[in-house]
């Protein structure tokens, strides 16, 4: 097998990956666009670990960690966009850079009517 096949499917994948995190403002297109350059890594192992003919099949142990951790990933990931679009009606990035709490969002607790406590 040549090692330069799945190389150069690996580079497009991961470059495609980087695009769409570096060019997208939707939150989910960021986090399918890392789990793209999270798959580049994993063709990379494998046909790095085929290619070497490595005994303990490192490169496979290792993609297997790489999938688990891919698969948190999204999870969490995926939770916490949805939370933020509930709280926000948006998973724009670029207005998520503030992350406190709006002051008329109404859900903390009410201020005290200091009028009413003057005029008694």
């Amino acid at each position: 097998m040549h090692l330069a096949y799945p190389a150069v499917l690996a580079v497009l994948l991961f470059c495609t990956g980087l695009y769409g995190v570096l060019a997208r403002r939707n939150a989910v297109l960021v986090l399918l666009s890392v789990e793209l350059m999270l798959n580049a890594v994993n063709l990379n192992l494998v046909a790095f670990d085929v290619w070497l003919r490595d005994t303990l099949h490192t490169g496979q142990a290792l993609t297997l960690f790489t999938i688990a951790i891919a698969a948190a990933e999204i999870g969490i990931g995926l939770a916490i966009v949805l939370l933020v679009y509930r709280n926000r009606g948006s998973s724009d990035i670029d207005r998520l850079r503030d992350l406190a709490e709006r002051a008329d969002a109404g859900d903390g607790d009410p201020q005290p009517d200091t009028t009413s406590e003057a005029a008694a």
